[in-house]
């Protein structure tokens, strides 16, 4: 590549800031500012500003590994590649189909998530694929497609966020998440807008609030319904709006009226003069906001939670409106488009349902097979890790580290060890890279060429700026030499561009409408909102807004759904007296694969905590620093108290982004939404007890 900067995109969160890239003469490669993109206008995080520290070749893996006498030894791709094919294979064979699992991540390019859903149906024919997007925002997507019939994460541009009159933010700590997004909120204020933050704990986010509640873990339905009682008991419902707009309100006003202030006082511990406050600042100005994250998502009630703060959307007027409505903000690099185009367990590309007749013959007249031979739904994330080993004996894993991530981490760990044969691609030796069979090293963000979909529903192109280190190839180069040593010759090409043209073709007409959208729009336009049906701007530009004249409801009508309050999956008791909720901190990302490997991020945030009350500490004769356990039913995970007055008494918080006995997610718990398959990361019953420190 040549030594001029190259704008292109950062590998973290869904924001996915505006940044140039500029190959240095010692090897490294440099980040500037690029104010031209709108969601960042040059400003970046810590981790955007090392990212290429993982590019080093110091960090990242630079040569397939196999397994040989129970150690992983380098080996040439072909044999990497024959050794992949023949495990795969060997397991369809002895066991059928669905005995092959593939999970992928929302990390990968649009190009790489549609390939692999591809992949996984026609080359494999196995309905057992899913991957760990499921694990940041199914519940939003579910709440939507219930609510507004169609799931983007925000309806509308972040540029909005300032304009509006009130925004409630559920269970976000962007200020740490996502913090050139913060900005925005600073902007609300400075022009007269209000910012409610509802979390169990005093955050960065949550200092910078005009009002801040602060509910037990797992209550945000119910306070979401008791703010609706109030709405309607103030008589501050849009009846015009509601009348005109909606279906459903009336089963949805008697579920939220069962919901009276004092009752869901003690449920959530909010008082009622904030519940009463709360709905002021709402409902007052013309416009208002809520917007959720993982907080209220990661439930076992978490489709019901969502659909409850939709429903005091639309009761008040406040979605298809301008600088109105619900939101939520994607938490991965590409976790909106990694579910729309066929990574997910019950979808094809364009947010196509896998068991509609109609998307199944789009899809396969695209891809040139018959519909009948398409496998139907599979199993969801967390179900799919759960069968490996028995169901499923082998694994083809492309971006994604359950051995950290998923919940109950340390019963899934043990089952990917039971596997008859597993594969991971990757840019690093994660934690399950490690247990692999084969592990074949692949290019990363600066490397390759793809589109990424941010949190806003704007396609981007992130754009190949260095040549990738000897001896690595793409993803899209791993698949193709895969399908044609399983027998598919043709239909899984490896130039990013022509996987694009033909996932504009598979989405065209979908819900998620890429089919206008082309590389030469995306480097001209900045990125392009779908949906998206035809290349000519003047006919459709794209969709930076939606909903303003109607929902996506065949009626145009948004609907309420009726729902009520009920506990956690696992409530404290007399063994497990307090709660625990995990999340990220500022200087880490997900699993910490990669952030982990930065030296720099690691010197401000170099391992697990615990953070408690203090009296809680108290009660335990812990200081600040002492090694403290934290105990559910899953497990036992050990790590330093940090005691701050900024979480609630009843409450510890860890961040999850450890191995070892620091590992967050060997604790929680993996009881499921009905709807959205999302397992309950955030509230699960544990002890804490004190540990004597080490001599």
């Amino acid at each position: 590549m040549q030594n001029s900067a190259t704008p292109t995109h950062c590998p973290y969160c869904a924001l996915q800031c505006g940044m140039n890239l500029t190959p240095a003469p010692d090897g490294t490669v440099e980040v500037s500012e690029r104010v031209d993109f709108p969601v960042n206008r040059g400003a970046l995080c810590g981790k955007g500003r090392t990212a290429p520290a993982v590019l080093s070749s110091r960090v990242r893996l630079t040569s397939p590994l196999v397994r040989s006498g129970g150690t992983l030894v380098p080996a040439t791709w072909d044999e990497a590649l024959d050794r992949v094919a023949e495990g795969l294979s060997r397991t369809r064979t002895e066991h059928g189909p669905d005995a092959c699992g593939v999970f992928g991540g929302g990390g990968l390019t649009n190009e790489k998530a549609y390939t692999l859903g591809k992949f996984a149906r026609v080359v494999l024919g196995t309905s057992q694929i899913d991957y760990n997007g499921r694990f940041c925002m199914s519940s939003a997507a579910a709440g939507g497609m219930k609510a507004f019939g169609l799931d983007r994460g925000l309806p509308f541009p972040l540029e909005d966020i300032p304009k509006s009159g009130c925004v409630i933010l559920v269970g976000s700590n962007l200020a740490e998440t996502m913090p050139p997004s913060l900005r925005f909120f600073t902007e609300l204020k400075e022009n007269g807008g209000t910012l409610i933050v509802i979390d169990p704990r005093r955050t960065k986010t949550a200092e910078q609030a005009d009002l801040h509640l602060m509910p037990r873990p797992g209550t945000d339905l119910a306070l979401a319904l008791g703010l609706l009682h109030l709405v309607v008991a103030d008589g501050l419902v849009d009846e015009e709006y509601v009348r005109e707009r909606t279906a459903g309100w009336e089963d949805a006003r008697a579920a939220a009226m069962a919901h009276w202030p004092e009752y869901v006082e003690r449920i959530t511990g909010v008082p009622v003069p904030q519940l009463r406050e709360t709905v002021r600042m709402f409902c007052e100005p013309e416009s208002a906001m809520v917007l959720t994250a993982r907080g209220p998502e990661q439930q076992s009630k978490g489709t019901d939670t969502v659909s409850a703060w939709i429903n005091l959307c639309l009761a008040t007027g406040r979605a298809g409106r301008p600088f109105s409505g619900y939101g939520c903000l994607t938490g991965q690099g590409n976790g909106q488009g990694g579910r729309e185009h066929g990574q997910k367990a019950d979808q094809l590309p364009g947010y196509r349902k896998l068991d509609d007749p109609a998307a199944r013959a789009h899809v396969a007249e695209v891809w040139g097979v018959d519909p009948d031979s398409l496998p139907g739904p599979g199993r969801s994330a967390y179900e799919l890790l759960d069968a490996l080993g028995t169901d499923i004996k082998s694994l083809l894993l492309m971006g994604s580290n359950p051995v950290v991530s998923a919940p109950r981490a340390a019963h899934i760990e043990e089952r990917i060890k039971s596997l008859d044969f597993l594969a991971v691609c990757d840019v690093v030796l994660s934690e399950t890279a490690a247990l692999a069979d084969v592990v074949l090293p692949v290019t990363q963000w600066a490397e390759e060429t793809g589109t990424t979909t941010n949190l806003e529903g704007r396609v981007l192109l992130r754009r190949q700026a260095i040549t990738p280190p000897d001896g690595i190839r793409s993803d899209l180069e791993v698949m193709h030499e895969l399908a044609d040593r399983l027998g598919v010759e043709k239909g899984f090409p490896t130039d990013p561009e022509e996987v694009f043209e033909e996932l504009r073709r598979a989405s065209a007409g979908g819900p998620a409408d890429y089919s206008g959208i082309t590389y030469r729009r995306l480097a001209e336009e900045n990125g392009v909102f779908w949906p998206c049906p035809t290349e000519d701007t003047a006919v459709h530009p794209g969709s930076p807004r939606l909903f303003l004249d109607r929902f996506a409801h065949p009626d145009g009508r948004a609907r309420f759904v009726a729902v009520s309050h009920r506990a956690i999956a696992e409530e404290p008791d007399e063994e497990y007296p307090v709660l625990l909720t995990t999340g990220r901190v500022v200087a880490q990302y997900q699993s910490g694969a990669q952030t982990r490997r930065v030296d720099e991020l690691n010197a401000a945030a170099p391992g697990p905590f615990v953070e408690l009350h203090p009296r809680l500490a108290e009660r335990l004769g812990a200081a600040e620093g002492d090694p403290v356990a934290v105990v559910s039913r899953r497990g036992r995970a050990v790590a330093p108290a940090r005691i701050t007055l900024g979480i609630r008494p009843d409450t510890v918080f860890m961040p999850f982004h450890w191995y070892g006995e620091g590992r967050a997610n060997t604790l929680t718990n993996p009881a499921l939404d009905p709807t959205s398959r999302m397992p309950e990361f955030k509230a699960c019953a544990v002890r804490v007890e004190a540990v004597e420190r080490q001599s």
